[in-house]
């Protein structure tokens, strides 16, 4: 049985539709969570609503201040670090031609080094109490390419590559680095999608429909947990089957 009773667990983008649910089923395990956003209002919300909850308002693209983060993040919750879920990330999509060099760096310099810096400092925490899991969410198109999003797809491509090199680094120091690569989920960014190209969607997905936030979350709880000690440098997808790797 799944239990995460007294883990000590980061959750950066809690804000977002993905982190709202990774917050609550991580909560309703038993969690100590420190929720991060940009949002501050609703990471109240998120305070107010479950328990075992501290909050910090914090841009990652504050790269020069991550490890700063890091420090307060863990003494928030005690001293101790035993997960973080790297969720927060952004879009800026365009075609390649028309793409600035600055679109360019804003995706890769957001999803990409930051994450990266996040997972470091993490680390360094986590080998102080010699076990520890991250847990990286990248995306589908990471893996297939989409149309507009050059930046985005090298972006989360470079996720799972950069996870399976720490998972190789520090395996033989309990500290387990996964991914999870969600497709296309129902979040405010999705609702935005014109219907008929919804539907040409969920038209190449065999389950038919798109995905829950809480699917995500499911895959988040199996690998902040001790059920998955033995997977390491891994991408679970969550697509419905639109994309098998």
């Amino acid at each position: 049985m799944i239990n995460l009773n007294k883990k000590k667990i980061i959750i950066t983008g809690a804000s977002g539709g993905i982190g709202n649910s990774i917050v609550k089923k991580l909560s309703d395990f038993g969690a100590n969570i420190l929720a991060t956003g940009t949002k501050i209002e609703k990471l109240e919300e998120l305070k107010s609503k479950y328990k075992n909850i501290n909050i910090i308002k914090f841009d990652i693209s504050q790269s020069d201040k991550i490890e700063e983060f890091i420090d307060n993040a863990t003494n928030e919750l005690g001293g101790n670090l035993d997960c973080i879920i790297n969720n927060a990330g952004l879009t800026q999509d365009n075609l390649a031609i028309r793409m600035s060099l600055e679109e360019w760096r804003k995706v890769i310099d957001i999803n990409l080094t930051s994450t990266f810096l996040l997972s470091k400092f993490a680390i360094k925490k986590m080998l102080k109490n010699k076990s520890g899991k991250i847990v990286n969410i990248t995306s589908v198109v990471g893996h297939t390419g989409n149309l507009g999003q050059t930046n985005y797809t090298a972006s989360k491509a470079g996720i799972v590559a950069m996870s399976k090199s720490l998972a190789i680094e520090y395996a033989k120091k309990n500290i387990n680095i996964n991914c999870i690569s969600p497709g296309f989920i129902k979040t405010a960014m999705t609702d935005k999608i014109d219907e008929k190209f919804k539907e040409l969607i969920i038209s190449k997905i065999p389950s038919a429909r798109l995905g829950e936030p809480d699917d995500v979350a499911n895959a988040v709880l199996f690998l902040a947990s001790d059920q998955s000690n033995y997977i390491n440098g891994e991408t679970i997808h969550v697509n419905g089957g639109m994309y098998m790797a």
